[in-house]
């Protein structure tokens, strides 16, 4: 029983990575921005890096209250 809450917390742990892929491969990659000429690739570029690190952020702070919670079931008993 003592097991449980790290196995449950590198489940999400993998699946936080997977639907990261799920999203980032077929939808995020696909977007295109033009109407800025030679600007385009660089804004496109920044756009999408904007969303990567806006997922990863948000994955951290998903992990971090994951991993608060266990430890406080853990000091709890």
């Amino acid at each position: 029983m003592r097991g449980i809450p790290i196995f449950f917390y590198i489940f999400v742990m993998w699946l936080l990575i997977i639907a990261g892929g799920a999203l980032i491969v077929p939808i995020i990659a696909h977007i295109s921005i033009h109407g800025f000429g030679k600007l385009d690739n660089l804004i496109d570029s920044a756009v999408k890096a904007g969303i990567a690190i806006m997922l990863v952020v948000i994955w951290i702070l998903i992990m971090s209250k994951i991993k608060n919670w266990i430890f406080h079931k853990q000091i709890s008993h």
